[in-house]
């Protein structure tokens, strides 16, 4: 069993108002367009409202935050790729040749890397002191969690309260939360099979390109992990013991971005399974949440299932980094700008639908 410990998750505000809703409903109703001729922007221009409790839903300084890991569990050939790719897409990143740096330049979102685990000393490389790397690094790598829990408590502790610290630290009313680390597929699908109730074979998928067999093996020693942990119950202590340390980073980052009413721009399947730990950790996290993409990883159907989410995009799309998210990005801002600079059938003299 995980040693108790004395984290207390942050106090999430409930954004739900009924006369705030009918007046955001009422605003968008009255703009020179049918009822509902805009649909999902409609319904995404009253959910920014709600969150940021104004009838004039407005984005500031967004930011994108990629947590970074490497899973010891990779040690038993569950992805395609080798964990040195972790540093190596780290390093990368720093460069500005990600698919998240393209995306994060074309829309003007700024971009930092948190190192939560990564397994190389980034201290005694050229990029030291990057401006874009943030030095959070609990431990180098989880531990393999075939025979231990990934995250001894005081591990998963120091997680999750310095994904707290980042976003404390953090300009902007909207969060991206992008990750980097082979083998966390695997680490997500074992967090959402326990905190989802989830048939294993149903939450794992190809992640970096596991061919047919890779699949199987994977399959099978994800089995063994969950059979390993199985008396684990509590949701802080499946975390440290099926988890990685960026996505319990994640986790507190979401935690403590809905704390302070900012707009949780949700990617992928990893990021996905952060926002389910932060759900079951902080009841109400998810309420902050504008789910960006559909991944083809097949875990993801049932992790937007089971947190009522409507995805705005399908791309088959299964990269991470935050790069689904970015790519929705422009959705929000057109939200807003429908809702405060549309004009009103009063303003445009325009007559409206008759009653």
């Amino acid at each position: 069993m995980i040693a108790l410990t004395t984290f207390t998750a942050p106090t999430i505000p409930n954004i739900e108002n009924n006369e705030l809703r009918q007046q955001l409903q009422q605003i968008i109703d009255q703009k020179t367009k049918p009822l509902g001729a805009l649909g999902r922007l409609e319904t995404l221009a009253v959910q920014l409202g709600m969150i940021q409790g104004t009838t004039a839903p407005h984005i500031n300084q967004p930011q994108i935050r990629v947590f970074a890991a490497d899973h010891g569990l990779t040690k038993h050939g569950t992805s395609a790729y080798p964990s040195a790719v972790t540093a190596q897409m780290v390093y990368n990143f720093l460069q500005g040749g990600a698919a998240i740096n393209v995306l994060a330049r074309q829309h003007n979102i700024e971009l930092k890397v948190v190192d939560a685990g990564v397994d190389a000393d980034f201290a005694n490389s050229p990029f030291k002191d990057h401006a874009q790397l943030l030095d959070y690094k609990v431990r180098h790598g989880s531990r393999d969690a075939l025979t231990e829990p990934a995250m001894s408590a005081a591990e998963c502790l120091a997680a999750l309260e310095s994904g707290m610290k980042v976003v404390e630290s953090m300009a902007g009313n909207l969060l991206i939360v992008g990750e980097m680390g082979i083998g966390n597929t695997s680490a997500a699908s074992l967090l959402l099979a326990r905190l989802g109730d989830t048939p294993i074979n149903d939450c794992i998928g190809r992640g970096t390109g596991l061919d047919d067999a890779g699949l199987k093996h994977k399959a099978s020693i994800l089995t063994q992990v969950l059979a390993r942990h199985s008396e684990e119950q509590a949701p802080f202590d499946i975390l440290a013991a099926l988890g990685g340390l960026e996505i319990a980073m994640m986790a507190g980052a979401l935690m403590q971005a809905a704390s302070e009413r900012r707009i949780l721009l949700i990617d992928g399947f990893i990021a996905s399974s952060a926002l389910l730990a932060a759900e079951r950790l902080a009841p109400g996290v998810a309420q902050y949440a504008v789910f960006a993409h559909h991944s083809v990883e097949p875990g993801h159907t049932h992790l937007l299932k089971l947190l009522n989410a409507e995805p705005l995009l399908d791309m088959g799309m299964r990269l991470g980094e935050g790069s689904g998210a970015a790519l929705a990005y422009p959705l929000l801002q057109s939200a807003c700008a429908i809702i405060n600079e549309m004009a009103s059938f009063n303003d445009a003299g325009i007559s409206g639908q008759n009653s």
